[in-house]
């Protein structure tokens, strides 16, 4: 043990006198073990977002659709309605909501002049599945559904072309032939640019009432939502099972989820990550060829002193612990600074990061860090050390 205390401190006087060479060599390891921590942590930043942003739209979602709906040639049979709603509500095990819509293409008066908004009619618990938000006003309830209020309900865009800086709660609003009472503004929890039925210029109507005009009870899309994610691959086969059972044969139904695309963004993430650490690698193994050169160099200048040292009884192990030590110093001083610096960029750039987004930090990566990081200077500081254990003293004497 005093052996290895006094070879150690060997080691650190040699690394004291040579201070700013010590530093430049460790750099390299400073900025690949800040590149790992910093890459982990971006990592599941960038996972954490993509997956909320699609598991906000639902994660546990199911939607129908008939395949070819509205063509000329589709019978009646085949169209999804309310009482397929109701059946899967009753009999599909994992089922926790489901709601039906159907659009229509309308006009909205404005100003004497017509523009275009997508009237949709909805069931009651359309908001929960949608995860719709009301800016302002409510949303429709079991009254506004029984009795077919004529009330409606706008997305922001739509009140302000319609109402410009007035209150548009209350306000009337009429499409075609039809008027309806302003009672809610919504908009999504998390935009879906267009790819769902609900567009920038949209108008909610409840589908009763959308019934009652039309004189057809047909769902365009049919939504369930299941108990949690795991339950989504049961649900879905169970509703094709369901709606299979209910219409003809010859009935096609598209019934997706966003699983797909839930792994999708996961195998994304992970293949980036990789990418990235597999550069914060490379970094640190440039930085170990350094190390090695470095030492090289070192043990070659301190010839002589390694002469003395065998000369008064120093074993083959203590030079060798000795420029062992040294290397590992270099290595993990350099990455206990750089993990430092990987876990204070997080923490400094935290206030500029979106409210609800915050920046995990992963003692995997930090373990990771220090531990590659050391291997690294042990591994590439291993000839040097045994080059110069292997000095003969009268030769190491000789040298000039």
């Amino acid at each position: 043990m005093m052996a290895i205390r006094e070879t150690l401190s060997v080691a650190i006087d040699a690394l004291r006198a040579n201070k700013v060479r010590a530093m430049l060599t460790s750099l390299g390891v400073i900025i690949g073990s800040a590149s790992i921590v910093l890459v982990v942590s971006i990592a599941l930043t960038s996972q954490k977002f993509v997956i909320g942003q699609i598991e906000a739209i639902g994660s546990n979602l199911v939607w129908v659709e008939l395949i070819n709906a509205g063509s000329k040639g589709q019978p009646l049979s085949y169209e999804l309605t309310i009482d397929d709603m109701n059946a899967v509500k009753a009999t599909v095990p994992g089922v926790t909501e489901v709601a039906g819509t159907r659009e229509l293409p309308m006009s909205v008066v404005v100003g004497g002049r017509e523009r275009p908004v997508n009237l949709i009619g909805v069931t009651e618990g359309y908001q929960a599945i949608r995860r719709l938000i009301m800016i302002r006003g409510r949303y429709f309830d079991s009254s506004d559904m029984q009795s077919r209020s004529k009330v409606c309900l706008i997305t922001k865009q739509v009140a302000e072309r319609v109402f410009g800086f007035d209150n548009p709660i209350g306000g009337t609003i009429r499409m075609g032939e039809l008027t309806f009472t302003v009672i809610g503004v919504f908009r999504e929890r998390v935009a879906t640019f267009g790819l769902s039925e609900i567009k920038d210029e949209s108008v909610i109507i409840p589908l009763t009432l959308m019934k009652y005009y039309t004189g057809v009870d047909v769902l365009r899309v049919l939504y369930a939502q299941a108990d949690g994610a795991d339950d989504v691959p049961a649900v879905e086969r169970q509703i094709a099972r369901v709606l299979h059972s209910r219409h003809p044969v010859a009935a096609e139904y598209d019934v997706q989820t966003l699983a797909a695309i839930l792994s999708a963004a996961k195998n994304i993430s992970l293949a980036l990550t990789i990418v990235l650490l597999l550069i914060a690698f490379i970094a640190l193994l440039i930085s170990g060829i350094g190390i090695m050169n470095i030492m090289l160099v070192t043990v070659k200048e301190r010839t002589r002193e390694i002469g003395i040292r065998k000369a008064i009884g120093a074993a083959h192990r203590e030079i060798m612990y000795q420029f062992l030590f040294e290397a590992f110093l270099i290595s993990g001083g350099g990455a206990i600074i750089g993990i430092l610096i990987g876990l204070a960029i997080p923490v400094a750039v935290q206030p500029w990061l979106p409210g609800n987004l915050r920046v995990p930090v992963s003692t995997t990566s930090v373990l990771a860090a220090f531990i590659v990081s050391c291997s690294t200077g042990l591994l590439f500081g291993y000839l040097p050390a045994n080059q110069a254990a292997r000095m003969q003293p009268i030769e190491s004497l000789r040298y000039e």
